[in-house]
């Protein structure tokens, strides 16, 4: 019988970054992986998504080319959807042999197939026990999907999908609606949009990315109502589909119907557990793994890590709890801290933040001050045409503390990382505003916010 110092069962952002950290490390490591090596992120989500809203980028950027003083035809400019979909396999491709190298170049051990765990020290995979000394659970999430009326039969049919179909649909479709305003929704929105289909977008809560900054979700709406081919209804309730047409109480009760080529249903993820035999690990309320701040179980030889924790689902997350796990396993005490998580979305301007939203630190009662810096204001933003958004910072009145930054930008998803540096190293607004930044650059937002934080801002 095979014995590990280490098993891992999945190969996501969580899985393979714990399975090369303990080789790293120099523990005897096997991963296990029944379907994608990199995940759902690598595979059906984050990647394939951002490939190909680059393609619907640049097809937008050459339609509207005139802006910038180059004639084109815009007839002959025309989306390849088939083209597009194979680029996307081919960045998708390219990323999965990276991942399988990197797992070979550190000797890591591989078993495809479906693991079970069988007590605290074995589990089972196709017909075989291994035995481990410590156990990393990494099995990620599956989408919601809600079960009313027709769904199953749309289902079926084809008509009915998760963002996993969407990223293969055989056509651009003519007109998709979208159940559920958060950031899954929101950027296949803007990825259909920019093809010509017509969009509709159902949200059963009174605003879209409710999660979010306010101000960021205003802003947001605001820039989605004022695009073609977008409509938003927010504050309903769906009630069926039956004929291609799904049908929905509106915000003042009233039956309405909207036609469809496609429904895609983007209402958030869960948890995908696995068999966990006679282990006896604890579940929280929500049906995840229960974890402690090191990403023990309740079992303390085995770790979970990622969607299935049901912390905050990301793949940086993952990463980062992979990394702590494995600190833990070689006796390094290490504690995860969730208060520097940031978080993007890849529309067009872009999301993209980081600690406390101004609702949180008001509800939690903590002093602040905060100030919004428009990019209209700033240069670059004004060369570029792209003076959508703002950067928007909280700090502690006394100390300078950062609680929280807030941006959207045609860059803001590379721009956030500087903020939550300091963050994490305990830096204020005033090492922020010191830091020179190189002109023109649109993270000259970020020193004009807090320069305005410490006196006035300069360019405003």
């Amino acid at each position: 019988m095979k014995e590990y110092d280490l098993a891992i069962i999945g190969a996501g952002p969580g899985g393979y970054v714990a399975a090369i950290k303990a080789a790293q490390h120099g523990l005897k490591t096997l991963i296990i992986e029944k379907e994608y090596y990199g995940g759902v992120c690598l595979n059906v989500g984050c990647i394939p998504t951002k490939a190909l809203l680059k393609s619907t980028s640049v097809y937008n950027t050459m339609k509207n080319a005139e802006k910038y003083g180059i004639l084109v035809d815009k007839d002959s400019v025309k989306p390849d959807w088939n083209a597009m979909i194979k680029r996307k396999e081919a960045v998708i491709k390219q990323l999965v042999t990276g991942v399988e190298m990197l797992i070979k170049k550190n000797k890591v051990d591989r078993i495809d197939g479906s693991a079970d765990v069988v007590d605290n020290t074995s589990l089972k995979v196709n017909g075989e026990t291994i035995k481990f000394k410590n156990l990393i659970i990494a099995s990620g999430s599956v989408a919601n999907e809600l079960t009313l009326p027709g769904f199953e039969k749309a289902k079926k049919a084809g008509t009915l999908i998760t963002s996993t179909e969407a990223l293969s649909l055989k056509e651009i479709p003519k007109s998709i609606v979208i159940i559920g305003g958060g950031v899954i929704g929101i950027e296949f929105s803007s990825l259909f949009r920019r093809l010509g289909t017509q969009v509709t977008i159902l949200q059963g809560l009174d605003t879209i990315l409710e999660i979010l900054d306010k101000d960021i979700s205003k802003e947001m709406t605001r820039k989605l109502l004022t695009r073609p081919n977008v409509k938003i209804e927010t504050s309903v309730k769906i009630l069926r589909i039956e004929n291609n047409k799904i049908y929905y109480n509106d915000k003042s009760g009233k039956e309405c119907f909207t036609e469809f080529d496609y429904v895609l249903q983007s209402v958030g993820r869960r948890p995908n557990l696995i068999n966990f035999g006679n282990a006896p690990i604890k579940l929280t309320e929500r049906n995840a793994i229960q974890i402690d701040d090191f990403c023990r179980t309740s079992v303390p030889n085995i770790y979970a890590i990622g969607d299935v924790t049901g912390k905050i689902m990301l793949a940086h997350v993952a990463s980062n709890q992979a990394e702590v796990a494995i600190e833990n396993i070689v006796g390094n005490q290490t504690k995860m801290n969730y208060s520097y998580m940031p978080s993007c979305i890849y529309t067009s301007p872009e999301v993209a933040v980081v600690g406390l939203t101004e609702e949180q630190v008001i509800d939690l009662k903590i002093p602040y001050k905060a100030f919004k810096f428009p990019l209209a204001a700033n240069g670059k933003s004004i060369a570029d045409g792209n003076t959508d958004g703002f950067v928007k910072v909280i700090c502690d009145p006394k100390y300078g503390q950062i609680l929280g930054a807030h941006i959207i930008a045609s860059t803001a998803t590379d721009m956030i990382s500087e903020i939550t540096t300091l963050m994490v190293s305990e830096g204020t607004i005033a090492e922020l505003a010191k830091s020179v930044h190189p002109h023109p650059t649109v993270s000259e937002a970020i020193m004009e916010v807090a320069i305005a934080l410490q006196d006035k801002p300069l360019h405003l």
